[in-house]
């Protein structure tokens, strides 16, 4: 079972019917975001290297069903997180954070402790000694980083997101498995949740001192990428969702959640 099926599943199991319908569903330009009939908000990258529109019949047939995703039950799009197509699988993934959220506020983090307020990074505890592997172009980390650890290295399919001096820095997807396994931190954007690739990432990150999954999208019932070897997941938790939900439809990046979100990680138990 592959880490989306098994978080699905793992909340089906501690939340049984609890959740209900859907009440709210926005997709926006940067990211998407579903909101639960209990309040809780929960958000995902929205895909924008589409190959793919909606401006014919059949295309339009495999896209999120718009205008009849209110009101669902929150288990029918979750499923959309298995979907092949990338849009659907985003709404899931959204409706599996703002499940994840409501699972927390109920369950706290078995297997590990919710710090509040804090960035990933700090939560890793990242030494000056390490070799860092980011899986996306984590910018504030990278400034963070930069010239302050032993090895940085950024794999990434849009090299022109980085600055002229950081453009050393980058490697392209397809050597992501020779980066990886020389990393003792790996930082993985919580996007690949929604782009795909997140087990193979995992796997070829198993002998890192510390991987973490950070990002908004990276807000998940943490039991299931603990037993997959994610000792950090640096997430968002939602404190005023019509406004998380209005922020989304405006084509709100991550960079406006500050005044409606706070950062949390959720840390594994040293074993």
């Amino acid at each position: 079972m592959d880490a989306i099926e098994a978080w699905l599943t793992d909340l089906c199991h501690v939340l049984k019917d609890e959740p209900g319908a859907v009440s709210e569903v926005r997709i926006g330009v940067f990211y998407t975001a579903a909101q639960l009939g209990s309040g809780h908000v929960g958000v995902a990258f929205t895909p924008r290297d589409l190959t793919d529109t909606v401006c014919c019949p059949r295309s339009a047939a495999s896209a999120p069903p718009a205008g009849r995703m209110a009101g669902q039950e929150a288990w029918t799009l979750a499923e959309y997180a298995l979907s092949p197509v990338p849009l659907r699988r985003a709404v899931g993934i959204a409706v599996l954070n703002a499940l994840s959220a409501l699972a927390m506020t109920h369950h706290g983090v078995p297997g590990g402790r919710l710090l509040s307020g804090v960035d990933a990074l700090e939560a890793a505890g990242v030494q000056p000694e390490d070799r860092v592997a980011m899986v996306g172009a984590f910018i504030p980390f990278i400034k963070a980083l930069k010239d302050q650890v032993a090895g940085l290295w950024v794999v990434d399919k849009h090299r022109e997101a980085l600055k002229p001096d950081e453009v050393p820095l980058w490697r392209p997807p397809e050597q992501a498995a020779e980066i990886l396994s020389q990393a003792s931190v790996v930082v993985i954007t919580g996007s690949a949740l929604v782009e795909g690739g997140i087990d193979t990432l995992l796997t070829t990150a198993s002998s890192a001192r510390k991987v973490v999954l950070a990002g908004p999208t990276a807000s998940p019932w943490p039991p299931p990428f603990f037993e997959r070897g994610v000792h950090v997941l640096g997430g968002i938790r939602v404190l005023d969702g019509p406004r998380m939900l209005q922020l989304v439809s405006e084509g709100g990046s991550g960079y406006f959640f500050e005044t409606v979100a706070e950062k949390i990680c959720a840390i594994q138990e040293e074993k």
